[in-house]
């Protein structure tokens, strides 16, 4: 028997909620500001813009969880306390903040729903319950060095919330790494060798949004590192032991060069 979001915060007069689903916004994905810190996600709800969205008492959010299909990360209740020029002042209540980051539902979302705000009397009843989570997400899990191809977005939340699994596997191997600008298809191969290993050369990605690179430095230093965050992929070519020789890791970094053309066509010049 299906078990419906209202099942469980029993929502007496939904006709007083905005229903509030928050996708990608072309700069980063409300999951990934969670993982990172909870006030970014409050701030995704205080976000006013050019329209009055909240026009109701109260506001009821969902995040989309990315790592499943058509499934939304319960992000809790506010009440409207001001609706000011710039932004709104919102209350989370109290009541649902057990369920907060944990209860994950399944609702999809039809190719007419636009924008951000909807009536929630209009949806409430197409939101089953899929998971109530242990505890808290914190972000996904480590999916194995072959699986990686993951959006600057996602790993600046796994590395500011220095999730345990990933540090543990990332730094422990020295590797030849991807990143590709998906608004172009230009590549970067790079290398983690000596005693740092993966983990702390992406931390310094992470950090800068161009990992001390040439071209990459060049690139954003137009653009801003926004444009990092809105267009790097990362994966990983090759992973290697930490008893790995660093002349051995660098000659296969060339060897993935000369493959996929980086120094004629990408953002490598050496």
């Amino acid at each position: 028997m299906t078990i419906l979001l209202n099942d469980i915060l029993a929502i007496a007069a939904p006709e007083d909620y905005k229903l509030h689903l928050a996708c990608w916004n072309g700069d980063c994905h409300p999951l990934d500001e969670f993982v990172a810190d909870p006030g970014n996600w409050l701030g995704w709800n205080e976000w006013r813009g050019k329209r009055n969205d909240w026009t109701r008492p109260w506001v009821l959010s969902l995040m989309e969880f990315y790592p499943k299909t058509d499934a939304w990360l319960f992000g809790g209740a506010f009440e409207v306390l001001d609706r000011g020029k710039d932004k709104y002042r919102l209350k989370p209540v109290a009541a649902f903040e057990k369920y907060v980051g944990r209860l994950l539902a399944s609702f999809h979302r039809y190719k007419g729903m636009r924008g951000r705000a909807f009536k929630l009397e209009s949806y409430l009843d197409d939101f089953a319950v899929a998971e109530i989570l242990p505890r808290v997400y914190t972000g996904e899990s480590f999916p194995g060095f072959e699986r990686i191809n993951h959006n600057f977005c996602t790993l600046e939340a796994v590395f500011h919330a220095e999730r345990a699994d990933w540090k543990a596997a990332l730094e422990n191997v020295k590797g030849v790494y991807l990143i590709v600008d998906n608004s172009n298809g230009k590549k970067y191969v790079g290398s983690a060798y000596g005693d740092a290993g993966i983990w702390s050369r992406w931390s310094c990605y992470i950090g800068t949004g161009h990992g001390w690179n040439d071209e990459l430095v060049k690139l954003l230093g137009k653009k801003g590192r926004k444009y990092a965050r809105e267009h790097f992929h990362f994966s990983i070519l090759e992973v290697m032991v930490k008893s790995t020789t660093d002349d051995f890791v660098r000659s296969r970094e060339s060897h993935w060069k000369r493959v996929l053309l980086t120094q004629e066509h990408g953002y490598n010049r050496n």
